[in-house]
């Protein structure tokens, strides 16, 4: 049936902020790639955009200049990606300082992710001093704010590590630096169908933290997770596909899977959405 655009009302609203992103997306000239300061700032979600395609081509330098610039408006997003990039070293020396503060002030401006990673850190005591009380503040904002991980993590805070689910023991890992161990863990739960491992496999090999860089293989454990219904993996895959870094360049298929992100209210498509709604002028 058309999408019938003439009705009210905040369901077609989205509809009709979609279809402005998706033709935006459509026309290479409008495209975040050919975006620049002043349109990240008029249009946070164009930034984050093009930053996290920069990031996937490990242009880490052109990444950082957007987060950067979006960080200075307080962008939780650019800011907790800001400290992934401290974290682990990406175009700069690692330094967990920067990166804590970095995560922080992501978690100030609401960013889940943010929360949810300063709460496994401080759980884990590794790469920052171990902290129940912090862990706890920041994993029950994050359980706050929906996340089913952060809730299941913080009903084991306390517990033994030997009460923890296979995927918590892969977090845990990861939170206190050993990586590799990590990927091995997440590699049989994904192997076993677990969508939400596929989907961080593909992350460390999309940044090579633990294991190779390989950008296909990313692709392909985005892909898996993605046709599983992983909104994150979604999202991902509409990125290289956009870019052709990991995939051969499809826009349409990159449109396909950012749509279907963003009807699962993933934050970054989400966001897009709501930026286009406005009617930017960069977006039209």
């Amino acid at each position: 049936m058309p999408m019938r655009l003439e009705a009210s009302g905040p369901h077609c609203l989205l509809r009709r902020s979609a279809l402005a992103l998706l033709l935006a997306l459509a026309s290479p000239g409008l495209w975040a790639q050919d975006s620049e300061r002043s349109d990240w700032l008029r249009n946070p979600a164009m930034g984050n955009y093009k930053a996290y395609a920069e990031f996937k081509m490990a242009h880490y330098a052109a990444a950082r200049e957007v987060w950067e610039t979006l960080a200075g408006i307080g962008n939780g997003d650019a800011l907790f990606n800001l400290g992934i990039l401290a974290e682990d070293g990406l175009g700069e020396p690692k330094n967990m300082p920067r990166a804590e503060a970095l995560y922080v002030s992501a978690a100030q401006a609401g960013n889940f992710k943010a929360r949810y990673r300063l709460g496994m850190l401080y759980s884990a005591g590794a790469l920052l001093a171990r902290d129940v009380e912090k862990a706890r503040l920041y994993l029950t904002l994050a359980a706050e704010g929906g996340d089913k991980e952060a809730l299941a993590t913080l009903a084991a805070l306390e517990q033994p590590a030997g009460s923890r689910s296979r995927f918590q023991q892969a977090e845990w890992l990861g939170a206190s630096g050993r990586h590799a161990e990590a990927a091995d863990l997440y590699r049989e739960l994904a192997d076993a169908g677990d969508r939400q491992a596929q989907t961080r496999l593909a992350w460390m090999h999309e940044a090579g933290r633990g294991v190779d860089r390989d950008l296909p293989e990313a692709a392909r454990r985005f892909e898996i997770a993605a046709v599983a219904g992983e909104a994150e993996a979604q999202y991902a895959l509409a990125v290289m596909l956009r870019t052709g870094r990991g995939r051969e360049r499809d826009a349409a298929q990159s449109r396909l899977w950012l749509g279907r992100a963003a009807a699962q209210d993933h934050p970054a498509a989400t966001a897009a959405l709501r930026a286009e709604s406005s009617r930017d002028p960069v977006a039209r």
